[in-house]
């Protein structure tokens, strides 16, 4: 569902958010104005657990054709995953120092709110579209394999009545 890309966009958009809202923390910018680079922090880190799910527990369909870069995923998401942890703890430090404990929990009702939106957005439509196209590519294997099978039999009879002795 995620690719390494996306998981580093992820990550880089994390990141850049992180920076800003540790520099708004240093300026002495109180929460409210620092929303949207939290909302975004939140977003990607939703973005990124995501990853580390889906990469923990791959589709039949992505085991078959992706090959190797299921590893490469897994990876990259739990690097990623590590290294937000990270950023949180940080952040963590950042708003109970500056404005108590209460403000942390708020923060984290805001980010519960965040992650069930974008489950509802974004992953069951991924995991849907996923599980369509799995759905799809099962059937016309299943598909072929079955008129190969068919041809096969239909041709071993013809051969049994001698089909190409016709005279």
């Amino acid at each position: 569902m995620f690719d390494p890309v996306s998981i580093s966009a992820s990550v880089a958009v994390a990141s850049t958010a992180f920076n800003g809202i540790k520099r708004a923390f240093q300026a002495g910018r109180d929460l409210e104005s620092m929303s949207q680079d939290l909302s975004r922090w939140m977003g990607a880190v939703s973005d990124v657990d995501a990853a580390h799910k889906s990469a923990k527990n791959p589709t039949i369909f992505r085991k078959v054709f992706s090959g190797g870069s299921i590893e490469q995923e897994a990876i990259e998401a739990f690097t990623a995953k590590k290294r937000l942890e990270e950023q949180r703890y940080e952040l963590q430090q950042f708003i109970k120092f500056k404005h108590g404990t209460a403000s942390w929990d708020e923060l984290l009702r805001m980010e519960g709110q965040i992650r069930k939106r974008r489950q509802q957005e974004i992953y069951d439509k991924k995991i849907f579209r996923e599980k369509v196209i799995g759905i799809v590519a099962i059937t016309i294997v299943l598909s072929v394999g079955i008129g190969l099978l068919g041809l096969l039999v239909y041709s071993l009879m013809g051969i049994d009545r001698g089909w190409w002795l016709s005279d």
